[in-house]
C-alpha cells in the first residue's frame, strides 16, 4: 500500500483587489481587515497551524506587501511593549508567527483566477500534496476545518474538499459536489460543477473554500485553459483531475457556520460571531446588541 504523505504545506492566494470592500480597500489590502483584533488572514492562518501546517505559502499581487511585513517582526514595537512590561500583548504577537523559513510569498503578476493563483505556487509547494485556504471564508466551529480534513485525508487519501449544506433555491450561485452519501461526514465525490443552472445541481452541498489536493493537479492548471468568466478555474482542474485513474476526491462535511469576508454581510456576522466568543467582549456586545435590537 502506498504510504500517505503528511500536508506540510498550505497556500493561501491573497492577491485579490477586494472592489467591494472600496474605499476601504483602496489602501488597506482586504485580507488585513480585521475581525474583532486580527486580521481575516491571521485566523485562517492560525486555522492551517492548529491543523499542524508547517510552511506558509502567499501568494500576493501589487500593493500586498503588508501582509508580508504582518507576517514577521516588528523590532520597534515589540521593544515598546517589552519596555512597557505589556508581556501578554507581546507573547501574543510572537506567538502568531511563523518560525523563521516557514514563510514563503510569491507572485501572481495578473488576475487569471483561482486556478492560476494556485498554479503560481507550484514551485514552492513541489512535489507533495497540500492544502489550499481561501482567505475570504473563516470557518467557525468547534474544530478547526483543516484538522477534520486532514484526518480524513489520512484515511483515504486523494483530495479532499470541504463541503456544507445551502438551501436549494441558493446552489446555483455556489461550485456544488454530488456525492455517495450527503448525510456522511466523509464521502466520496461523484461530481463536482461551478455555479449550476437552478434545478440542475446534484446536491446541496457547496465547497467552502478549504482543499487537500495532490500535486498532479499543477499540469493540469498549467495548460491555462479559460474557464467561466474567461479565468483560469480550479474546479476545472479538479474535474480533470478526478477523471484520471487513483485520484480520488472526497467531501468532508463542514457542520460549523462559515462567513464570507467578501462580502460585507459575511464580514460584519463574522465580527460579532468572534465578538461574542470572546471572554472579555462577549458579555458587553450582548448587552449592547440587546439594546440596539
Amino acid at each position: 500500500m502506498t504510504k500517505i504523505k503528511r500536508i506540510r504545506k498550505a497556500v493561501f492566494p491573497v492577491a485579490g483587489l477586494g472592489t467591494r470592500f472600496l474605499p476601504a480597500t483602496k489602501a488597506v489590502p482586504k485580507e488585513m481587515l480585521t475581525v474583532v483584533d486580527k486580521p481575516v488572514i491571521q485566523h485562517v492562518v492560525n486555522e492551517a497551524r492548529a491543523a499542524g501546517i508547517e510552511h506558509f505559502i502567499f501568494v500576493t499581487g501589487r500593493g500586498k506587501a503588508v501582509i508580508e511585513d504582518h507576517f514577521d517582526h516588528q523590532f520597534e514595537l515589540e521593544a515598546t511593549l517589552a519596555g512597557k512590561k505589556k508581556t501578554r500583548e507581546l507573547e501574543e504577537l510572537l506567538a502568531e508567527l511563523p518560525e523563521a523559513g516557514c514563510a514563503s510569498f510569491t507572485r501572481q503578476q495578473a488576475p487569471r483566477g483561482l486556478g492560476h493563483a494556485v498554479w503560481c505556487a507550484r514551485d514552492i509547494v513541489g512535489d507533495e500534496p497540500f492544502a489550499l485556504l481561501l482567505p475570504d471564508m473563516l470557518h467557525h466551529g468547534a474544530k478547526p476545518c483543516l484538522a477534520e480534513m486532514i484526518e480524513a485525508y489520512e484515511m483515504t487519501g486523494g483530495n479532499v474538499i470541504s463541503v456544507s449544506p445551502v438551501p436549494d433555491d441558493q446552489t446555483h450561485q455556489y461550485g456544488i459536489a454530488g456525492v455517495e452519501d450527503a448525510t456522511a461526514k466523509v464521502s466520496r465525490i461523484t461530481s463536482m460543477v461551478e455555479k449550476p443552472p437552478k434545478g440542475t445541481a446534484p446536491s446541496n452541498l457547496h465547497i467552502t473554500g478549504r482543499y487537500v489536493l495532490e500535486p498532479e493537479i499543477f499540469p493540469l492548471l498549467g495548460r491555462h485553459e479559460a474557464g467561466a468568466g474567461g479565468e483560469i478555474q480550479l474546479t476545472d482542474a479538479m474535474i480533470a483531475l478526478s477523471s484520471e485513474p487513483g485520484h480520488a476526491f472526497h467531501a468532508v462535511r463542514f457542520d460549523g457556520d462559515i462567513y464570507d469576508c467578501g462580502s460585507k454581510i459575511g464580514f460584519l456576522l463574522a465580527n460579532v460571531a468572534y465578538g461574542l466568543e470572546r471572554d472579555d467582549l462577549g458579555p458587553q456586545l450582548r448587552a449592547a446588541l440587546r439594546d440596539m435590537l
